[in-house]
Parts: structure tokens; sequence; C-alpha cells
């Protein structure tokens, strides 16, 4: 095989339609934008206008609230936790605390703190200390054998 031979799969890569390039290529002269009128021009935005009508986004109603204060948790699963464990990233001698577990790699960063869900299977007995973690989630440590501390519970109003 030589590099003069290499392709891409069929219908992996679409021709790129070239505007303004002559009558020939369909897209000649005006390019598509018609003649005139301020859609013609180049840089101008008319995203929400509407012809002095009152525009959609303002006829309809706001719904919904963001709470300002409301706590951001990283989010680790036990399958994530027992892969670290196997890889030897993590020790399950020690407890293994939140800072272990940044120190190890499973999340970037703590936000309000770390919270333990059951995605994946544990296997290995270990001593967790985190945030929040859901039920089931203590339940599959208590039965692999560990435990879980919970140092401040998630208010789980939607589970």
């Amino acid at each position: 095989m030589k590099l003069n031979e290499l392709s891409d799969n069929a219908g992996a890569a679409k021709k790129q339609k070239r505007k303004a390039r002559g009558p020939g290529s369909g897209k000649g002269k005006t390019a598509g934008r018609g003649i005139k009128g301020q859609k013609s021009r180049s840089g101008v935005s008319i995203g929400g206008y509407e012809g002095g009508q009152m525009p959609l986004y303002r006829r309809l109603p706001k719904r919904g609230f963001t709470k300002p204060n409301a706590k951001h948790y990283a989010v680790v699963n036990l399958g994530l936790i027992q892969k670290f464990i196997d890889l030897g990233k993590l020790d399950i001698k020690a407890d293994i605390t939140e800072d272990a577990i940044i120190a190890a790699g499973l999340t970037k960063q703590k936000l309000d703190g770390i919270r333990v869900l059951s995605k994946g299977e544990l296997k290995a007995k270990v001593t967790l200390i985190v945030t929040g973690a859901s039920a089931s989630a203590i339940e599959a440590v208590a039965k692999a054998g560990g435990s879980l501390t919970v140092t401040a519970q998630v208010a789980a109003a939607a589970e």
C-alpha cells in the first residue's frame, strides 16, 4: 500500500459546496443569498427579529427555576473504584477518602463533595469515607464486606 492509494470509506467525507465560484457551481454570483437586503450582507445577525412583531422568545412565558445555592457533587461509580483498585492506584488497606480518590485520578475535582453511585460491581472489601452515596451503593459496599461512611448525606429528593 502506498500513500497515494489511501482513501476514505465511501460516504465518510462529503464534498464541500464551493459558493461564489462562478455560474457553473450552481451557487455562483450571489452564493445563494439572493439580491440585496440585510440577509445578503456579511456580519449581520437577525436571529430573533420578527419585523416589529413581538418575538417568539418574548411571547412565551418563563418556566423553571435554578437554585442559586444548589450543591454540585463529583460522581464516582463503584465499578470505577474497583477498576482503580485492580490497577493498584487505590490502596484497600487504608481508608479511601475523597483526597485519595482525587489523588488516584478517579475525578479531577471535589466540587461540593464526592458522591458514590452503585453502577458497576465492587468485589474488594474497602472502607470509603465520602460526602454522599446512594442507598444502593451503601448496600453494595456492605455486601462486599466493606463499609461506606457518609459525612454529609445528599438530599435525595429526586430519587
